[in-house]
């Protein structure tokens, strides 16, 4: 099993999170998606991730990546 962590802006309640959660889900591979609102740390596990992916999801979702 793969992991990909991201550091992501906007994180702000649990609507937040699950809107993460539902949005990663949806992806071919991933397995589990876990969001710490404090930090904005999105950790993502499955199979054969595609990181570019993931992070264009999360900003379509509305939480970009962190600079």
């Amino acid at each position: 099993m793969e992991t990909e962590k991201f550091q992501v802006k906007n994180v702000k309640c649990g609507g937040c999170a699950d809107t993460i959660r539902r949005g990663l889900l949806n992806i071919a591979g991933v397995r589990d998606v876990a969001v710490v609102i404090q930090g904005g740390e999105v950790t993502v596990s499955g199979e054969e991730l595609d990181r570019a992916a993931l992070a264009e999801k999360l900003g379509q979702l509305g939480y970009p990546e962190a600079a």
